[in-house]
């Protein structure tokens, strides 16, 4: 049988790959050809690889909206992107091409589109990022998570969609969760996620208030590569890991609370969960402010707290989760009245229809 080929991109951090994994995952492989463009060293790579979809690996440069002397040299590092990208295309002959987003995807449509081969994205956050504000004109058509963002699109080409939420995590296990954990079931369980990358602030204010918190919280801390502090693997009921894959949809299943950034994918997963949220988004002067937007989109929706890192202090981060802990099933309700449709299947039949 004749398949057809699709190649997907996206990367940088794990917010621009795990919505695209969700989306291979719910392909028919009997019917489709995939294949995976991404940077050579990004994490992209190793989460792909995992799933045994065939990686390209290009040069890329880093998107700024400062001046740097580093965009100099990223103008060619994209060029040669460019380039790798169009032979890649040229050999696999794809019918369609889907995009996350993030800086490694811009060659790959530029390349895709001087080949005439159609290209989708979706943009997860409130305002649209560099890559795909670059991306758009490209474009065949566009998918949002947010009906905020379509504003900043073609609104002929652009469709209000939610974000693709992966169904494993969906399907977690409470008990099986606390089991992994060890923790006990009389207790709150308390996740911090701070992103792929983890986060240097987060991780710095949840240590300096473990005193504070062990006794109230069980807590699972997802701290990052090469964050764990060796110091602390020992303290009953405070659980470090660098990153969690396979046991994470039971992580959350037994999870009552969590402390996020505010990246798009990540808090719409929670709020598919149900979890109540305290999010501490990136500053302006670590990020474009989406995450700043996306949190107050939730807060204003009545599914989470937002904390500003300016304002994270040992005091601050225990008096908002009290005050999110005892307002839990009001947060819980409004999460219920949400309309997040089921994103994953819409790209999914918007695929299989384009074609």
């Amino acid at each position: 049988m004749f398949k057809k080929k699709i190649v997907f991109t996206g990367g940088g951090t794990a917010g621009h790959v795990t919505p695209n994994i969700a989306i291979i995952k719910e392909m028919d492989r009997s019917k489709w050809d995939i294949h995976y463009i991404g940077s050579k060293k990004g994490i992209e790579k190793d989460l792909i690889t995992q799933i045994n979809i065939p990686y390209y690996g290009i040069s890329s440069g880093k998107l700024r909206r400062y001046i740097d002397f580093e965009n100099v040299k990223d103008i060619f590092r994209v060029l040669k992107g460019c380039l790798q990208a169009r032979r890649i295309l040229k050999k696999l002959k794809p019918n369609l091409i889907f995009s996350k987003g993030g800086f490694v995807s811009v060659p790959v449509i530029i390349a895709a589109k001087s080949l005439k081969i159609p290209i989708f994205i979706h943009e997860s956050d409130m305002t649209p990022g560099l890559a795909n504000k670059i991306s758009q004109r490209f474009a065949t058509k566009i998918f949002t998570s947010f009906a905020e963002t379509k504003k900043y699109f073609p609104e002929q080409k652009t469709m209000v969609i939610g974000s693709p939420i992966r169904k494993e995590i969906l399907n977690g296990s409470w008990e099986k969760g606390r089991d992994f954990l060890d923790f006990n079931t009389y207790q709150p369980i308390l996740t911090i996620m701070g992103g792929s990358l983890g986060s240097k602030k987060v991780n710095e204010a949840v240590r300096s208030s473990l005193n504070q918190l062990i006794g109230k919280y069980q807590i699972v801390h997802l701290c990052g590569k090469g964050n764990i502090d060796n110091k602390l693997l020992n303290i009953p009921g405070y659980k470090q890991f660098e990153y969690i894959n396979d046991e994470l949809p039971d992580i959350l299943a037994a999870t009552d609370i969590v402390i996020t950034r505010g990246g798009s994918n990540a808090i719409f997963e929670f709020l598919a969960l149900k979890i109540p949220m305290i999010i501490i988004p990136l500053t302006k002067q670590q990020s474009r402010g989406d995450q700043i937007l996306n949190a107050k989109a939730f807060e204003d929706k009545g599914y989470s707290l937002t904390l500003e890192e300016e304002n994270l202090t040992n005091d601050s981060l225990v008096s908002s989760l009290d005050f999110v802990m005892s307002k839990k099933e009001k947060y819980q309700t409004a999460m219920s009245t949400s309309e997040q449709g089921n994103a994953l299947q819409v790209l999914v039949d918007e695929i299989n229809k384009y074609l």
